[in-house]
């Protein structure tokens, strides 16, 4: 009996070598993850405070940086964005701004800036909704950042000029007010994980649905890093993880590094996943404003994100548009 005692600890030290992280700065335990994710654990160092101060009622919008347990990368927070130097898009609903438009017929397309990927193209107009951020890449070319990094929920429009056959690359940070661990106050918990969303409709036809791709970059909360699976063909899944944790400021993230090319033309991501496809009262929409004063625009797109709407908060979504 003793021997099989032994011999069944020897077996779980074993299984559980494969990647050591810390669960506290004095202390070294193992884990069994064995993907390509840097593991990250507990709460990171804020180093912007808030990206959008003078909003009433917004969510602190910080920024901030935490080291991969294994002391060799650093990552930023909840992911490098280009708010402060980025083309803010144009309000269709932003409290912040005071642009409450009732419809889109209220919308003078005079007054939206055009981003000249192509000067032989055709002008391309975009409706957005996000859940929290996003940027608008078109060829590689930053057409706009969304004008609120978290809440409260907002739209937007932008329009760029561009000619066919053209890549949509957008990059989606659902935000947080616990950096590093994926979570903010919430339903009565001070750690509770939310949820991200995406919705677009373009006046040249294209529309958020399956026929795009999305990747993960980060995700958390982990209470268990090896609950995040990879597969040979690029897909990164969560789902065996429960989207509420009890590991509070003590969690573990993954990251992944973004590609430098990934919004380009030519960008591989045959290796993708293809997008998932999320109703509005999944997305939790229905009572929005910034989403409902245009559901007509949007009607025959659907909500994308990755395979996990509430763990996954930093997913970059292509289309390649012919």
């Amino acid at each position: 009996m003793k021997k099989n005692i032994g011999i069944l600890f020897l077996s779980s030290l074993l299984v559980l070598s494969n990647c050591k992280i810390n669960n506290d700065p004095t202390t070294t335990t193992t884990v069994n993850y064995t993907g390509t994710g840097s593991v990250t654990k507990g709460i990171g160092t804020t180093t912007t405070a808030n990206l959008l101060a003078g909003c009433s009622g917004s969510r602190v919008s910080a920024v901030g940086t935490i080291s991969s347990v294994d002391g060799k990368t650093s990552w930023t927070l909840p992911a490098e964005n280009q708010f402060s130097s980025g083309t803010k898009a144009t309000d269709l609903y932003n409290d912040c701004s005071g642009v409450k438009l009732s419809d889109i017929t209220k919308l003078d397309k005079t007054k939206i800036p055009t981003t000249v990927v192509d000067t032989d193209g055709t002008v391309v107009t975009a409706y957005i909704f996000a859940d929290n951020y996003f940027e608008l890449y078109v060829n590689g070319t930053l057409v706009g950042v969304d004008p609120v990094p978290y809440t409260p929920f907002n739209s937007s429009v932008l329009q760029f000029q561009v000619k066919k056959p053209y890549t949509i690359a957008i990059k989606l940070i659902d935000w947080e007010e616990n950096l590093g661990v994926g979570t903010e106050a919430n339903g009565g918990s001070s750690y509770y994980s939310g949820d991200g969303g995406l919705i677009a409709y373009f006046s040249d036809g294209t529309k958020t649905d399956a026929t795009w791709k999305a990747q993960t970059y980060y995700i958390a909360p982990l209470a268990d890093a090896s609950a995040v699976t990879e597969k040979s063909d690029g897909t990164r899944s969560s789902s065996a993880a429960p989207s509420q944790t009890t590991c509070n400021g003590n969690c573990y993230g993954l990251h992944w590094a973004i590609p430098s090319t990934w919004t380009s033309k030519t960008f591989d991501d045959s290796g993708w996943p293809v997008a998932t496809l999320y109703s509005t009262a999944t997305v939790g929409v229905d009572n929005k404003p910034a989403y409902t004063n245009f559901a007509s625009t949007w009607s025959t797109a659907s909500f994308i994100w990755s395979s996990n709407l509430v763990l996954d908060n930093v997913v970059l979504v292509r289309k390649s548009v012919q």
